[in-house]
């Protein structure tokens, strides 16, 4: 039987780049390239439309970071503009790029969990099934798909 993975399970799978059905798999091919499938339980990712939004997420949490944290330095040492840009920018760099992948990944076990875009037809859910003796089963979906292909 199929274990229902929680929405915070899965954005945490996501978020440490592993699949977000089986936690074991790896989620990316390349930096930002998600794979197409899980390695490890086989979990179809192409349906994923991450998009631009993990983008928008890190430069809010970023911008939320370094901005008050340039201010505070102005504020309280007067630093001159080179040592400010020397410090600012090489951390905002760093860090957008080090939460990126984490943030898509999140996204993708988010869009998985849900069932959003093309996830709800590949995604492995426990389904029960009554038959005409009144006994129920469950079904993966795949278990499903290979029974409605023979």
């Amino acid at each position: 039987m199929t274990e229902t993975v929680s929405l915070p399970k899965a954005m945490l799978r996501g978020f440490t780049m592993k699949c977000p059905n089986c936690g074991r798999g790896h989620l990316f091919g390349r930096f930002l390239k998600v794979a197409d499938h899980c390695e490890v339980c086989g979990e179809d990712f192409t349906p994923q439309r991450a998009d631009d939004f993990p983008a928008y997420l890190v430069i809010v949490v970023v911008g939320h970071v370094v901005v008050p944290a340039l201010l505070w330095m102005e504020m309280t040492y007067a630093p001159p503009a080179w040592l400010q840009l020397a410090i600012w920018l090489p951390f905002t760099l760093f860090s957008a790029l080090g939460l990126l992948q984490p943030t898509k990944g999140a996204i993708v076990g988010l869009q998985w969990q849900l069932g959003m875009e093309g996830f709800a037809a590949t995604r492995r859910r426990v389904v029960t099934v009554r038959s005409s003796a009144g006994r129920t089963r469950d079904l993966s979906a795949v278990a499903q798909r290979a029974k409605a292909e023979a």
